[in-house]
C-alpha cells in the first residue's frame, strides 16, 4: 500500500505571507485633510491695497459724484456750499485748491514756486523750526517758533531722523550748514529755499516772517503734471472766509505767471475737502 504523506505541520508549512501582510498598509491621512476649513491659513492682503468697500457706502459715495457732475461748474460761493452739502467725514476736512496750470513742467523758467499768507489761516497749529544762531535763537523762540537752534538740530536730523515739524525756516549766514540736510528734507518739501521765502535773508524782520508762517502762510509748488495744490482752511469755517482764502490764493498763482506761457494759463481750477468729490470752480 502507498503510504500517505503526512500532513504538513505549521512548523513545516512553507513560509507563506499572511493576506493581511500582503495587502499594503494604509497610509496615514495627510494632514491638509485632517485640518478643518476654518484651521486653514486665512489669505494674506497684498500691502497697500484699502479693503473693500460695503454696499451702502459705495452706493453714498456713487450718489455723491452723481449729485457733483449733474451740478457741473459752480460759482465759489456756490462750490463752497455745494462742498459742504457732500461732507461725509465726521472729522474737520481740510479744503484744499487745485489748479491745472497751462505750463510746461520739463522748462525750469516754467516752475512755479513760493508761498502765500492767508488771511485767515489754515486752521492748524504750524510747527516751525529755524535754523539760525548766536542772538537769533531766542529771538525766534521768542517769536513763536517751536524749536530754533544750528548745529544741534542739524545733527538731530541727519542721525535721529527726527522730523517733527510742518515748516523749517533759515537765516542766510546757516545755509552753508543747512544744504547738508537736503536728502532728507528735499524729498519732503521742507528744505528750506529762497523761492519759498523759508531762507531768511539778513535785510528782513526774523519775528516777522516767524508770524506769518504760524499765521498760516502756506507754501505752493508745481508738480511733474503742471499742478498746484494747496490747503486753504478747514471745512468747519464760515463761507466767506474760505472763499477770501481761496481768492488770495488763486491770485497768488495768477500773479506769478511765468514770462515764457502760451496760451491758457489756468485751465482749471477745483476745490474739494478730505474725502469728498471734487467741484469745479468758475473764477
Amino acid at each position: 500500500m502507498a503510504k500517505k504523506k503526512p500532513e504538513a505541520t505549521e512548523e513545516q508549512a512553507p513560509d507563506k505571507a499572511p493576506e493581511s501582510a500582503k495587502k499594503p498598509a494604509a497610509k496615514p491621512k495627510a494632514e491638509s485633510e485632517s485640518v478643518t476649513a476654518t484651521d486653514a491659513p486665512k489669505k494674506k492682503k497684498r500691502p497697500g491695497k484699502s479693503p473693500r468697500r460695503g454696499k451702502k457706502l459705495r452706493n453714498q459715495v456713487k450718489n455723491l459724484y452723481q449729485k457733483v457732475r449733474s451740478e457741473g461748474p459752480q460759482t465759489l460761493e456756490d462750490a463752497i456750499a455745494l462742498l459742504k452739502q457732500v461732507k461725509r467725514a465726521k472729522f474737520d476736512d481740510t479744503v484744499e485748491v487745485h489748479m491745472n496750470l497751462g505750463i510746461d513742467p520739463t522748462q525750469s523758467d516754467q516752475m512755479i514756486r513760493g508761498a502765500v499768507s492767508l488771511p485767515h489761516g489754515v486752521g492748524k497749529d504750524v510747527r516751525v523750526v529755524v535754523f539760525c544762531q548766536a542772538d537769533n535763537v531766542q529771538k525766534a523762540l521768542d517769536a513763536g517758533a517751536d524749536f530754533a537752534g544750528n548745529d544741534d538740530l542739524i545733527q538731530k536730523i541727519q542721525k535721529d531722523g527726527w522730523l517733527d515739524f510742518d515748516v523749517a525756516l533759515a537765516t542766510q549766514d546757516m545755509m552753508g550748514q543747512v544744504s547738508r540736510l537736503g536728502r532728507v528734507l528735499g524729498p519732503r518739501g521742507l528744505m528750506p529755499s529762497p523761492k519759498a521765502g523759508t531762507v531768511v535773508r539778513a535785510d528782513l524782520d526774523l519775528a516777522e516772517v516767524i508770524g506769518e508762517f504760524k499765521a498760516g502762510k502756506v507754501e505752493y509748488r508745481s508738480d511733474r503734471t503742471g499742478n498746484v495744490h494747496a490747503g486753504v482752511g478747514k471745512m468747519s469755517f464760515e463761507n466767506d472766509k474760505l472763499a477770501e482764502n481761496i481768492t488770495t490764493f488763486v491770485n497768488q498763482i495768477r500773479n506769478v505767471k511765468p514770462s515764457g506761457v502760451k496760451g491758457h494759463y489756468i485751465r482749471g481750477i477745483t476745490i474739494a475737502g478730505t474725502m469728498t468729490p471734487g467741484i469745479k470752480v468758475n473764477m
